[in-house]
């Protein structure tokens, strides 16, 4: 029998975990994310941290978390850091 409409879900009785589902340690407060699943992934997104130090992914949910050692804002990163090995 399946639940009544009208029942709370799993995230309004407080079951859900509020944990991201994956934390990555990056160096830059620029990231692209495209779900690591390959065919299974989802579009690629570029993702700012701006001051907060951190980003999730609006659509896997992928925490970044900016390193201790990270790069200034100041620091341009070459074109395949961004790209990969194929320049795409």
């Amino acid at each position: 029998m399946s639940a009544s409409r009208f029942e709370p879900s799993a995230l309004e009785k407080g079951r859900v975990s509020a944990e991201p589902a994956e934390v990555i340690r990056v160096d830059d407060h620029r990231v692209a994310c495209d779900g690591a699943g390959g065919a299974l992934g989802h579009p690629r997104v570029f993702l700012e941290m701006g001051g907060k130090g951190f980003v999730e992914c609006p659509y896997c949910d992928r925490r970044f978390v900016l390193s201790a050692h990270a790069h200034g804002e100041d620091e341009q990163a070459a074109p395949a850091d961004y790209e990969g090995a194929g320049g795409h």
